[in-house]
C-alpha cells in the first residue's frame, strides 16, 4: 500500500502548507497515539512518547500540536526541547519510551519542518505502523475521557545523558588534550551538545553556528555550507574542524589547512581502523558513493554494496546483510556498533579515534583516498519515463562508458519527487568527466 503522508524520512514540507500545519500535526499526534494504544504498547500503563526538536521557530507550534494530539489519545509525553535526531533515538531507548518523535527538517532551511518517528528500539518505524497511522488519519479525531488523558513532563537531564552517550562511543582513554577543534553546530539542535562533548574529552573547542535564532538554522553554516568551517579552522589555526547539519545526523570535517572531507572519506578512515583491529564483514554505500571508495574497500578486502540514495536505504541494507558500517558522501555515516542510527557527533569521534590510533593528522590520513572527480547534472523532463526509452541517450551512455575505459562510471537516476533526471559521471580524468556529463545532459534534454 502506498503512503499518502509518510516519505522516506517521515512527514516533511513547508510550514503553513499541508501537511505541515498545526491542525494536521494535531491529528498526526492523535493518530499515532491511537495506534500505540490499540497495539497495547505500554501494557496497562499509558504509552509514553519522547518528543525532541531542532531550533526552527516553527518547532514551538508543532511541538504543542503533537503534545495535544498524543494527550487526547491517552498517551503521556516527555519533552526534551532542542535535541539532535540521533539523541532522540538514543533517549527513546534509554527511558523505555514506546516511541520517539523528532520535529526537524534536517539540513533544509528554517521555512521547512517535518515529523519523524522512532520505534522504542531507536529504529525507524516499521512500515506496518506507518500505514496504521495513515489509516487512523482518515478517521475523525476524538478524545479519550478526562480520566484517561495523557500528561506531559520535561526530561531535564536529557542533554547530559546524551553527552555521556556520545563520549562512551570511544574508548575511555581517548585523549583530545592538545587538540584545537572548531565545532560548527549549524545553529541547530546540537548547539548546546556538541561543544561539551569535545571539550569534556579534552579538546580546546572553538564553536561557531551556536547562536540559534529560530530562523538561522543551516544558514551559511553547518555541513551543507562547509566554507564557514574551513574559514574558522584557518582563522583560529585549529588542528581539525567538525561541521554538523541542523539536526546533527550528518558530519563534514576539515583538516588544519581548511580542506574539507566528505562522508566517503570519513567512512573510509573509520572502516580502515575497524579493519585493522578486527574483520569488517562489509560496508554499504549508495549509488552516489565515489568509485575510489569502492576500489579502496577492495584493497582492504572489505565487501562493498550499493543501496539507493538515502540513509534509510543504507540502514535497510545493513540490517539485511547484518553489516555494521555504511554511509553517504553527504555525511550520513552509520556505525551500528555505536548507535542505531546515523549520528554526526559519534561519527566525528570515530574519525578522531582512528587518527589517534594511527598517530596521524586528518591531512595525513586523508591522502590515502583520492576521490575521483564527480559531476552531477539535473535535466528537467516533460515526461518522467521518456528517458528510459531514449535510444539516443542509451547510445550516448554506451559511448561515454567506452571513453572512460573502465576507469569511471555513468549513472542515470530519476528524481523521486520531481520530473528531473540526475546525470552523474565520474572518473580519473576531471576534464573528460565534465565533458561527458555535459554532453549526456544535452542528449537527455533534447
Amino acid at each position: 500500500m502506498s503512503r499518502k503522508y509518510f516519505g522516506t524520512d517521515g512527514v516533511r514540507g513547508r510550514v503553513g502548507k499541508a501537511p505541515i500545519t498545526p491542525d494536521f500535526v494535531l491529528r498526526l499526534g492523535y493518530a499515532a497515539g491511537r495506534v500505540l494504544v490499540q497495539q497495547g504498547i505500554g501494557g496497562d500503563e499509558h504509552p509514553a512518547v519522547l518528543i525532541g526538536k531542532d531550533t526552527r521557530v516553527s518547532g514551538y507550534m508543532l511541538e504543542a500540536a503533537l503534545e495535544a494530539g498524543f494527550a487526547a489519545a491517552g498517551v503521556d509525553v516527555m519533552l526534551v526541547g532542542p535535541m539532535p535526531t540521533p539523541a532522540v533515538a538514543y533517549l527513546t531507548r534509554a527511558v523505555r519510551a514506546q516511541a520517539g518523535v523528532v520535529i526537524s527538517a534536517s539540513h533544509n532551511p528554517y521555512e521547512d519542518n517535518g515529523i519523524k518517528f522512532f520505534s522504542e528500539g531507536g529504529l525507524k518505524l516499521p512500515d506496518a505502523v506507518e500505514l496504521a497511522i495513515e489509516a487512523e488519519l482518515e478517521k475523525p479525531m476524538g478524545c479519550v475521557d478526562s480520566s484517561a488523558l495523557g500528561k506531559a513532563r520535561r526530561l531535564d537531564d536529557a542533554a547530559g545523558r546524551y553527552i555521556e552517550f556520545c563520549k562512551a562511543s570511544v574508548p575511555y582513554d581517548l585523549d583530545l588534550h592538545g587538540m584545537r577543534v572548531v565545532v560548527d553546530c549549524a545553529n541547530g539542535a546540537a548547539y548546546h551538545i556538541a561543544p561539551h562533548v569535545f571539550h569534556e574529552l579534552g579538546a580546546e573547542v572553538i564553536t561557531i553556528g551556536n547562536q540559534p535564532t529560530g530562523r538561522n538554522i543551516n544558514d551559511g553554516v553547518g555541513a551543507t555550507h562547509p566554507k564557514a568551517l574551513s574559514d574558522a579552522v584557518r582563522q583560529h589555526r585549529a588542528d581539525i574542524g567538525v561541521a554538523l547539519d541542523g539536526d546533527a545526523d550528518r558530519v563534514v570535517m576539515a583538516d588544519a589547512t581548511g580542506r574539507t572531507y566528505d562522508g566517503d572519506e570519513l567512512l573510509y578512515l573509520i572502516v580502515k581502523e575497524r579493519q585493522a583491529s578486527g574483520r569488517v564483514p562489509g560496508v554499504v554505500g549508495t549509488l552516489m558513493t565515489n568509485l575510489a571508495f569502492e576500489q579502496a574497500m577492495a584493497r582492504l578486502e572489505v565487501p562493498f554494496a550499493r543501496a539507493k540514495v538515502g540513509d534509510r536505504y543504507v540502514l535497510e541494507m545493513l540490517h539485511e546483510k547484518r553489516w555494521l558500517h555504511g554511509g553517504e558522501n553527504s555525511g550520513h555515516i552509520l556505525c551500528l556498533d555505536c548507535h542505531t542510527t546515523g549520528d554526526g557527533i559519534v561519527s566525528a569521534l570515530q574519525v578522531l579515534k582512528a587518527l589517534r590510533l594511527s598517530d596521524q593528522t586528518l591531512a595525513e590520513a586523508g591522502r590515502e583516498l583520492q576521490l575521483f572527480p564527480q559531476v552531477l547534472k539535473s535535466v528537467r523532463l516533460t515526461d518522467r519515463k521518456a528517458w528510459e526509452s531514449n535510444q539516443a541517450l542509451a547510445a550516448a551512455v554506451k559511448e561515454a562508458e567506452a571513453r572512460l575505459g573502465g576507469r569511471g562510471r555513468v549513472l542515470l537516476r530519476p528524481s523521486g519527487t520531481e520530473p528531473v533526471l540526475r546525470v552523474m559521471v565520474e572518473g580519473e580524468d576531471g576534464a573528460l568527466v565534465s565533458e561527458l556529463a555535459g554532453s549526456l545532459a544535452a542528449v537527455a534534454a533534447a
